[in-house]
């Protein structure tokens, strides 16, 4: 018998068929012997839907009742599956966030979970219950309903898993595991049977929708083994591992891109101690993630351009903190640019292997796509692109780095 945490997507319980599949999914484990946690995200559309009316009521929203109203998905889905387990007779029942608890900060729209009390449920898997559990939810500090973030539910079922001490965690989702790029951009991407932490991890935070980044990094701290699976397809999956349960590493495992990536440049920025600080410490209190980050030389010694990179969906927050703050930096102008894309070559064999860079850079130029911003890491190297060159950039790469399908036929 094993512990088992059984995660289900927006597209797998899309409509009520859908749902049902899932029942009949969990069912077998349960037959099985094994003690089962299933942790849902809305129906498909849904979250997006709830996005977009608080968005239309209110632009910069009250981050706290934004949470009230997209976390609602959730609450629908765990009744439903809970009500089809137990109508082909399985014992289960349904857990809002609050009710476990979930216990986060009070970072709202983005919270961050703390513990996860989980005793009334261990209770009722020794009399042989199922828990459905609502992914993306927890409850603050001020005991308001808040939210983890887009993708949230993966990070909720790591977390579960982590906190039962369960034998692994299974991530259902529309696609059968994970792939070296987007098959839907690149025909030619192959299947990777297993994988790093570090490299799901960056292939996550660089634009990658299999995983949210939050859960990755979560399982990778807690030793949690996860599996990407389908819902629709009985085929084997991806395992997210240890390094040293790879024998062989590739010099690159996959190309991500993120196309909802947006640009700012502060134009004439002083060139004195602590205006960075200033700037990024002040993005940071209003919870807004900074990524790629370039400062030109300063030609005459007193001003510089300032450029970097932050979510589509915080750069009306971060121009309206940075415009505030126009008259005490005393910057000339902020250049806001929405229309780029982030593309990205990740690999842990990149540690051992030079010329990487080298072969990417030149790849692009052979394709005559100009590359605005570049940033690296041990195992990663990314540019900013515009994003009209996004799916030339993603099949060129993929082709180069003999990721595609046929590369060794």
């Amino acid at each position: 018998m094993a512990r088992i945490v059984m995660k289900f997507g927006g597209t797998s319980v899309g409509d009520v068929e859908r749902i049902k599949n899932v029942a009949q999914r969990v069912k077998r484990e349960v037959d099985a012997g094994h003690e089962v946690a299933v942790v849902v995200s809305a129906m498909s559309g849904t979250t997006n839907q709830l996005v977009g009316w608080t968005s239309a009521i209110a632009r910069l929203h009250d981050a706290r009742e934004y949470d009230v109203v997209v976390a609602s998905g959730e609450q629908v889905t765990v009744g439903l599956l809970a009500l089809a387990l137990q109508d082909i007779g399985i014992n289960a029942r349904s857990w809002l966030g609050w009710q476990i608890p979930f216990r986060t900060d009070g970072i709202h729209g983005k919270a961050r979970i703390d513990r996860i009390e989980t005793e009334e449920m261990e209770r009722r898997f020794a009399q042989g219950q199922v828990a459905v559990v609502a992914g993306f939810q927890g409850i603050g500090p001020d005991a308001r309903i808040t939210t983890l973030g887009r993708g949230g539910s993966d990070t909720s079922a790591v977390a579960l898993a982590a906190a039962l001490k369960a034998d692994r965690c299974d991530i259902y989702t529309d696609v059968d595991g994970v792939y070296t790029t987007d098959p839907r951009i690149v025909s030619k991407a192959r299947k990777i049977d297993r994988i790093t932490y570090e490299e799901m991890l960056e292939l996550a935070s660089q634009g990658a929708k299999v995983l949210q980044t939050r859960s990755v990094a979560m399982a990778m701290q807690h030793g949690v083994r996860v599996q990407v699976l389908s819902s629709f397809v009985d085929v084997p999956g991806t395992l997210v591992v240890d390094e040293d349960e790879i024998v062989e590493q590739q010099v690159v495992t996959g190309i991500a891109y993120s196309p909802d990536e947006a640009k700012i440049t502060l134009v004439g920025v002083p060139d004195r101690p602590g205006v960075a600080g200033a700037i990024f410490g002040s993005l940071a209190d209003a919870a807004v993630n900074v990524d790629m980050i370039v400062q030109n030389v300063s030609q005459d010694g007193q001003t510089t351009d300032l450029t970097f990179t932050v979510g589509q969906a915080d750069l009306d927050r971060a121009s309206d903190v940075l415009n505030k703050l126009q008259a005490d930096l005393a910057y000339a102008e902020l250049v806001a640019d929405p229309n780029v894309c982030k593309i990205s070559v990740v690999g842990v064999g990149m540690r051992s292997q030079p010329g990487i860079a080298k072969t990417m850079f030149q790849t692009l130029a052979d394709k005559s796509i100009n590359i605005q911003v570049i940033s690296t890491s041990e195992i990663k190297v990314s540019v900013l692109i515009g994003n009209d060159y996004t799916e030339l950039a993603v099949r060129a790469l993929h082709t180069a780095f003999g990721l595609d399908a046929d590369a060794d036929s």
